[in-house]
């Protein structure tokens, strides 16, 4: 039995779940969420919690058990309070911008880089260097953050580029110069 898969996930105030076979829906104050899940578990909720059973012991089941209940944990807690990704921009001359639902980099390259962000997420920029995405939902977040970043990876000597906020970038030793 899976140990992450056999605990209930708590179902905190505001957030109002609906099962439809496979279909989990979720309805809170940061945003609506909806999500199909595989035919190997089975979704059964309550007003206090949900509880993911897998239907057999196959490989696939147990595999699935522990997985599915995750992702509905990432859904309730992206229901009721979001997520938060902060990416942080080192170089000079490096900056960025917000016009409508793009956001401007500049980033050393010839030409301004425009990105579209979905709809689900939301952008705060502070002092043009620092980058707040904010969603309901944690798996679009993290692609959407992986996206900007891969615009232009730190570098290990000088530190240029976009970088998450809490990732550690290991510099190396230049050149030895005479």
């Amino acid at each position: 039995m899976s140990r992450i898969g056999k605990r209930p996930i708590e179902i905190p105030d505001g957030v109002t779940v609906k099962v439809q076979g496979r279909t989990l829906s979720l309805s809170g104050p940061k945003g609506d969420l909806e999500r199909e899940f595989s035919e190997y578990v089975e979704l059964k909720a309550d007003d206090e919690a949900i509880v993911v059973h897998r239907r057999d012991d196959s490989r696939e089941a147990r595999s699935h058990h522990g997985l599915v209940r995750s992702l509905v944990s990432n859904m309730v807690h992206g229901a009721s309070e979001g997520y938060q990704r902060t990416l942080e921009i080192e170089g000079v001359g490096y900056r960025a911008e917000e016009r409508g639902d793009f956001i401007r980099f500049d980033l050393g390259y010839s030409h301004p880089i425009m990105f579209e962000l979905p709809e689900e997420v939301s952008c705060e920029i502070e002092r043009q260097t620092k980058l707040t995405l904010t969603s309901a939902d944690n798996e679009l977040l993290g692609q959407v953050a992986s996206k900007i970043r891969a615009l232009r990876k730190p570098e290990p000597y000088k530190g240029k580029g976009i970088r998450y906020s809490d990732e550690v970038i290991v510099r190396k030793a230049g050149k030895a110069g005479a």
